[in-house]
């Protein structure tokens, strides 16, 4: 009989370099991104992963894609300047690892949103609020306009 071994005991073994290599790659990118790119475009294209792949034949060398989300508007800029970019990516590296870069068009660092300010109601305004609500019956519209309500006469 034999022993069954688990899958998530050998997957370490067999991915460990390459993985290792690639997100290494990835973070040096990060570091280095406003090196690469300038402070500008830095601000609107961001690194998103790397596709790494294994040389096919004996004596070829394994090759990198570098994809970049950029806006539509911003990926016809930064097309031009794909040699350049590459020249500065693969000098971090200290040799020409990654071999392309593909622009990924979506929004790039999109402004975050601004996080909700909890409002207060004062009591005088709840009060209020209460008196005027108390002519309506029905349970599920009264809780919506004291909701709507709270809103609308709360301070931050």
């Amino acid at each position: 009989m034999c022993a069954l071994k688990l899958v998530s005991d050998a997957v370490p073994k067999v991915t460990d370099k390459t993985f290792k290599r690639k997100y290494i790659a990835l973070g040096r990118v990060v570091t280095h991104w406003e090196d690469i790119m300038g402070e500008k475009m830095a601000q609107v294209a961001q690194p998103l992963k790397i596709h790494y792949r294994k040389a096919h034949r004996k004596g070829d060398k394994p090759t990198a894609t570098l994809d970049i989300a950029v806006s539509s508007s911003q990926a016809s800029l930064l097309i031009m300047q794909k040699g350049v970019l590459l020249e500065k990516i693969n000098h971090v590296f200290g040799e020409q690892w990654i071999t392309d870069i593909k622009f990924v068009h979506n929004s790039a660092n999109m402004p975050l949103k601004e996080a909700k300010v909890k409002k207060i109601l004062s009591e005088d305004k709840k009060t209020v609020l209460s008196n005027m609500l108390d002519v309506v019956e029905d349970a599920e519209i009264k809780e919506r306009l004291a909701k709507m309500g709270r809103g609308v006469l709360s301070e931050q």
